[in-house]
């Protein structure tokens, strides 16, 4: 079989599977390891697809540049949403100053936080009010309202966040990439996004399943920044991110 078939080949299994270790591929094409592995360097060399220790995955094909709406979003996957909400408020504890972003997983997070001795800092009006009418300790950032998402953003709000120190952080995303971290399609919300996670001793990115293999327009933060969330175990992503089951 010549280099190139078996190329096309290894990347009509990869647009089925999405992912394919080295064994499966010397199963499948009828090879030795090393071809296996050669042609997967070949092939990530060019571009076409990305070696991952032990075999290698599909590129990031979905590439999202129009952000939904709160109302858009709120019944996609919502059931995964909450079984990540309720995990993600579990890991709140008492004394906590805690950075909750804007978001309808986080704002899932609200149905199942206890608020006693934790001070919730937020940029979400919706999140906010929630909050306060739990009886918590909540500060609202104060900026610019991005009416889509419901979130305050601006660069004077980012400021403010620098002056704060969060024990832990909680962020949405809108895209979750090998390539480019954690995305979200507007540059003044990742604004926002990227100087409070680094405001955060612990940050962690609700992600569900949906979120894998997208890319936004605007990177926010690498896998190094924060542990994720999700609702279904993504093997792909293991090398390079801290991850948790939910």
């Amino acid at each position: 079989m010549l280099s190139e078939q078996r190329h096309e080949m290894i990347l009509k299994i990869l647009e089925e599977k999405r992912s394919v270790t080295v064994t499966e591929l010397t199963e499948l094409l009828g090879i030795s390891e090393s071809t296996a592995r050669r042609d997967i360097i070949v092939l990530d060399k060019a571009g076409r697809l990305v070696k991952v220790f032990g075999g290698a995955v599909r590129m990031d094909h979905i590439y999202q540049s129009v952000e939904p709406t709160v109302t858009q979003k709120a019944e996609v996957n919502k059931e995964e949403k909450k079984r990540i909400a309720r995990y993600a408020a579990s890991l709140i504890e008492p004394q906590d100053f805690v950075y909750l972003d804007a978001g309808t997983t986080t704002g899932y997070m609200l149905d199942f936080v206890e608020t006693a001795n934790v001070t919730f800092v937020t940029n979400a009006v919706a999140h906010a009010q929630k909050l306060a009418a739990k009886g918590a300790h909540v500060v609202l950032i104060g900026g610019t309202l991005k009416s889509s998402t419901e979130a305050v953003v601006g660069a004077m709000a980012a400021l403010t966040l620098k002056d704060y120190h969060f024990t832990k952080g909680f962020f949405g995303t809108n895209g979750v990439s090998r390539t480019a971290g954690f995305t979200t399609p507007d540059e003044s919300e990742a604004l926002m996004k990227r100087t409070a996670i680094e405001q955060c001793r612990k940050a962690y990115v609700l992600c569900d399943n949906s979120k894998f293999h997208v890319i936004s327009a605007v990177t926010f933060a690498s896998f190094t920044s924060g542990t994720i969330l999700t609702d279904e175990r993504q093997e792909e992503f293991e090398d390079i991110a801290e991850m948790i089951l939910c």
